[in-house]
Order: C-alpha cells, then structure tokens, then sequence
C-alpha cells in the first residue's frame, strides 16, 4: 500500500508566493460585498435577516481599555467588564452529587461533576425572544485529564501514569467527555441549574451508537462489540459545532494519546502508524481497561476519532458518531447551511503537516421538520482542501475509486477511506498545513477563517524575508467561496485562498508577522487556535503556545475583517499562566461572552502539590481548576457595541 503519496507544495511554500507579489498594507483596504448566510453559525447561533438583506459592518466598533499580556495568575478583561467563575472542574452539575474534594476525588462523585480541561462551549437556548439570553443550556467539551494534576504525591507526569491506582484512573475517565448544564441568568450574575437536562458524557460509561457508512464494519468490530456499532464512551473532546437543528457536534481529537501501541504486523498497523498510534500511551487507562491495550485489541482505535452529535434538550438520547463526515484527529465541525439547502461542515486535522476538510451533505436541509433532519449527517461527500500557487483552493472528494483512492492503495470501499482519512488526504495530494485547527464562518462575508496554530517542524531553512520554514507563531488562512453578494456557494469545487494575518512580533523581521500596522505591540497574536464570529462579523481568536512562543499570556483578541481597519488586533482577555483560551461562545443575545480556560497553572514540571497558580480558588489545598468563565458588560449591553 502506498503511504502519505503525491502530497503537493505545502502552505509555507504558498505563503512566499503569494506576498511576494502584493503589498499586505493595501490589502488591508480591501473591502468585499457583504454576504448573508442561511442558518445558525456556531455557538453564537447568528441568524442572517428573514428578507435577505446583506447585513453591514460595524464601522467604529468600540474600543475596550488595555489588557497587560503579562503572565500572572489572573484572568484579567478590561476595565468596564466583570468575569465570572461559572463553573469549575469538581462543581456538582447533578442534583445530590457529592462537592468537590481536592486530592479525593471519587469515581462516582465524578459522574456528577463538571469535568476538568474544559474547551469547546455551546450555548442552546431555552427560550425564544430576549428570553433565550437568560436562560440557556451550557454545552461544554472536556479534552483530556491529568493525574499529577489532580491528584497529590505525584513527582511528575511520567509518574502519574506508571503509579495512578484504578480509581484514580477512573475519576480520569469520568472527568473528560462532555458537560451539559442548565444554566440561568439573574441580575447578571449566571447560576447553575441543577435540572432534568444535566448530565455528563463520559470515557467511563456514555454508551453511543455509529451510524453512516462506516457503522457495522468489520473494522469497527471488537470483542465487545461484535457488531461494530456501539461503542462506550468519547475521548479528545476538542472543539465542536452547533447544527441549525438544535443538536451539538463535537469532536475526538488526539485519540494517539491513549491506546498503548504498538499494533501487530497487518493493515491495522499501518492505520494506526498514520495516527500516530505508535509507542507507549500518554494516559494510564489501558492498566485497568483491556479494550486500549492495541495488541489485544487492534480495531478499538478504529472507533475513536469521529464526530459525535448529541441532543442536549432530550437527556435520554443517546450520542451518535456520524461515520460519514471521517475520522481524523478533528479540531471542530463548524455547520453553515448553503443557499442551495446542502448542509456543509468545515474542519481541521490538528496536527502538523495535517490537512482541512469540508464535508457536504446529499439531502437538503428542512427548517420545518426536526424529524426530517436527524439522520442528514449520515450521507454525504468529505472533501479536503488543496492551495494552489495561483490564489485557488480546490475542494477534492474523497471518494472510492477515484483518485488512487482504489484497492491497490488499501481501500476496498468508501468505509475504509472514511476511516482512513489521512491517507486517503496524501493519496490525492491535498495541501499540509501548519496544525489546522478551529475553522469558522463569517455570519457577513461567508468566508472561512483556518486557525493555523504553528509548526516548527518545517525546517530551518529561513530566507529572512516571508519565509515561515520555522513557523513558531502561526497564522490565520481566509478560504473565499465564490459568488456576489448574497449568492456565496459554499458547495463549489474552487474558491480562493489568501491570509489574513501571521503571527509573531513584526518588530522582528525573521518572524514573518503581518497584521494590520496600526496594530499595537502589546495587541499583537501568537499561536491562533479557536475562534468565533459575533453578529456584526468581527472576529476573535484565542491563543494557544504564546506563553512559550512570544512570553506573553495567552488569551482572547479581536478584530474586523474587512475595511480599514482588517486584521487591527485587540486583546481583550489575558488567562492565568500555564493556561490557553479556548471555546469563545456568545450568548444569543451577545450580551454574554463565555470562555473556557484550560489548564491553568499546569507545565511541563508542575504537579498537584506544586502548581505554576492556584487559579480560581487560590487555596493552598486546592489544586488549579480549569473553568468556564461568562464575561459581561458593567454596565449592560452587547460585549460590543
């Protein structure tokens, strides 16, 4: 079988094309034609105008006081706003549920609590009208876990894998997954609800079905499940999506880090090889859970790496992977409807050298009957992207039979090119970026925004003057869909490729960095990761590795994308050190801006007993918790005018 084949230029090579015949600072100036979209667009749930009206942007946006990019142990946001803790690693979710206990956490107190490495956050409201602001259900992803953190005694994290006994290991499995809460808002402060809706989606215990193409396989078949179409639990819950009826999507990322590999001689291995499943794994379950030992149990990898859709408004339902839209290591699922009624979903491969897909569904999309929608993810063509030197991004379909996508490549049927989706990528030599991450869609221009994160793997070949051979800082790609104004297909084979910005400091020449030049020094971005658009078509982007890669915190800017001032960079939060920011959500009426801090307090040498921080609690018996924090105006109002 032929292994990661005809892989085209790769971005960085683009990149010193394409600037080097235009001038950035002009670009800047480009304004393009408003365009309204159908549907719901992520967790802000923006809605374009029921007359097709293009809706304008904000031209004088306010403009928050300063946020220090100091590493401290504070979550800081500007003068004028309050940050609330809303919820906390260990906070009980589930009525009776025991409080949380630093350093004894139980297995079944667990179940009930909110989980820890809080990331991707939905907000589905519970009402309609100004109502659905104040009363919503929180949906939050819960990434990884980790036991010298959470647990006292431990020298390192090495140590924390080898010496975790079983309960330890289960409240590890308990604490990732997903988080639904009730959540309601009173004299704007939010408080927790301890309803009917809450529950938890755990490793431990969530059952969940497989559907589409790849469900029944007998690549997903397993001693457990002979079947191959149940599988306990979801891991590497990074980012997500919301779908315009009502259901979240979200998405297992890094499921390298938990199977101990590696596999035996065959096709599998060579699967898992491409996945990184190769050596010992990071997390300690496989000591007490057979079903991640690879050699025992070879096709158990197969069944994580999907997209898993929940219902969060019917607690007794049970979460689905959507086989049809591929496995890899998935960063988010961002859902926008075309005018012609055909759902599509964008995502990112997190990893370097790693590739962006779109997936587009065959049925139309129904506004009028939920029934009608709840199987629509299950048929459908996955594509991925290829930047061509010209300006043209090409969408090519991953499709059996086609392409080398045949069987003297491995692939006997279209189940085996969505469960191998990577190497399905090489094969028909799709573009590698720079660790693909969060892929979002503006509610005014159409156009999708790639957070990039970075990717100091390239080399150390450096020309001095665009070249970003040894990216540490990454950047933010704009993919363009053809048509005018109001008639932006999202379902065409090409669009247009181009960047928005380059992270870095631009003072530095050798870093590469381009944003808008008025941008300040203090304001400028390092390591893109997630992101959101508000309702006027501003764009914010958290950060990832800026702690490390320009000694400042991480956090939250924000910025126009078209205009006069494109790509003008304001920080608006600061985190607490050892954290990223992940998950921006906008309450549906924007008056609420939620974020997730991940990992505060944690690095490379830190433990349980000796944290870089002790944020939010800061006890000297209480370890660093990761939250969900809600950010609102003093003064009331939308988070920006």
């Amino acid at each position: 079988m032929q292994h990661r084949k005809g892989r085209r230029e790769d971005l960085s090579q683009l990149i010193e094309k394409r600037w080097s015949h235009r001038d950035f600072l002009k670009k800047t100036a480009f304004v393009a034609g408003a365009i309204p979209l159908v549907g719901p667009l992520g967790c802000s749930l923006v809605q374009s105008s029921s007359h097709g009206e293009s809706v304008k942007l904000s031209p004088d946006s306010i403009s928050p006081g300063p946020v220090s990019h100091a590493i401290t142990d504070q979550f800081s946001v500007p003068d004028g706003y309050d940050a609330q803790v809303l919820l906390a690693w260990g906070d009980p979710i589930v009525a009776g549920t025991a409080p949380f206990s630093p350093g004894n956490q139980l297995v079944e107190d667990q179940l009930g609590q909110f989980g820890t490495c809080s990331d991707f956050i939905a907000y589905i409201p519970l009402a309609d009208g100004p109502e659905g602001g104040k009363h919503a259900l929180l949906c939050c992803n819960h990434e990884f876990a980790n036991g010298s953190m959470m647990f006292p005694g431990f020298a390192n994290r090495k140590a924390a894998r080898n010496g975790v006994d079983e309960n330890q290991c289960g409240v590890e499995m308990a604490a990732i997954g997903h988080s639904i809460v009730e959540i309601r808002k009173e004299a704007n402060q939010w408080k927790v609800v301890q309803g009917a809706y809450n529950r938890r989606i755990s490793l431990l215990k969530t059952e969940i079905d497989f559907s589409g193409p790849v469900a029944g396989h007998p690549r997903l078949q397993t001693r457990d499940d002979p079947t191959g179409t149940r599988v306990i639990g979801t891991l590497a819950n990074c980012a997500g999506g919301v779908t315009p009826w009502g259901t979240i999507l979200i998405c297992e990322e890094n499921i390298n880090y938990y199977f101990d590999g590696p596999a035996p001689e065959g096709r599998e291995k060579i699967n898992h090889e491409r996945y990184g499943i190769t050596k010992a794994a990071r997390y300690p379950y496989y000591r007490f859970h057979e079903r991640f030992r690879v050699a025992e149990h070879v096709n158990e990898p197969n069944r994580f790496g999907w997209v898993v859709e929940i219902d969060p408004k019917d607690p007794k339902s049970r979460p689905v992977k959507r086989t049809s839209l591929g496995r890899f290591l998935r960063e988010a699922a961002q859902v926008v409807v075309d005018k012609s009624g055909h759902v599509v979903v964008y995502s990112g491969d997190d990893a370097y050298f790693e590739y962006i897909y779109r997936w587009v569904s065959d049925a139309r999309y129904d506004s009028d009957s939920a029934e009608g929608n709840r199987n629509i993810l299950d048929r459908g063509v996955l594509s991925v992207a290829r930047c061509e030197a010209d300006g043209r991004l090409v969408w090519l379909p991953l499709s059996f039979g086609e392409n080398g996508l045949t069987p003297e490549n491995g692939f006997h049927s279209q189940a085996d090119v969505l469960l191998e989706a990577r190497r399905a990528a090489d094969v028909i030599g799709a573009t590698p970026m720079d660790r693909p991450e969060d892929v979002e869609v503006s509610p005014v221009t159409g156009r999708i925004y790639a957070m990039l994160t970075k990717n100091q793997k390239r080399g150390k070949k450096v020309d001095g003057v665009n070249s970003r051979a040894l990216n540490y800082y990454g950047q933010v790609l704009e993919m363009i869909p053809p048509g005018p104004s109001g008639d932006v297909s999202h379902i065409a084979t090409e669009y247009r490729w181009d960047l928005f910005l380059l992270g870095g400091t631009p003072a530095e020449p050798e870093h590469g960095a381009r944003f808008h030049p008025d941008t300040s020094p203090d304001d400028i971005l390092a390591n893109p990761d997630n992101a959101v658009f508000d309702r006027k078509g501003r764009l914010w982007i958290s950060s990832d590795g800026a702690e490390t890669s320009l000694s400042m915190a991480d956090g939250l800017w924000f910025c126009d994308t078209e205009g006069d001032k494109r790509a003008l960079l304001k920080r608006f939060v600061a985190v607490p050190k050892g954290a990223e920011l992940s998950g921006p959500c906008f309450a549906q009426d924007e008056e609420t801006l939620f974020v997730s801090v991940q990992h505060p307090g944690s690095a490379r040498h830190t433990t349980f007993d000796k944290p870089d921080c002790r944020w939010p609690d800061f006890k000297e018996d209480t370890p660093p918790r990761s939250a969900v924090v809600a950010i609102t105006r003093r003064s009331g109002g939308p988070i920006l005018d």
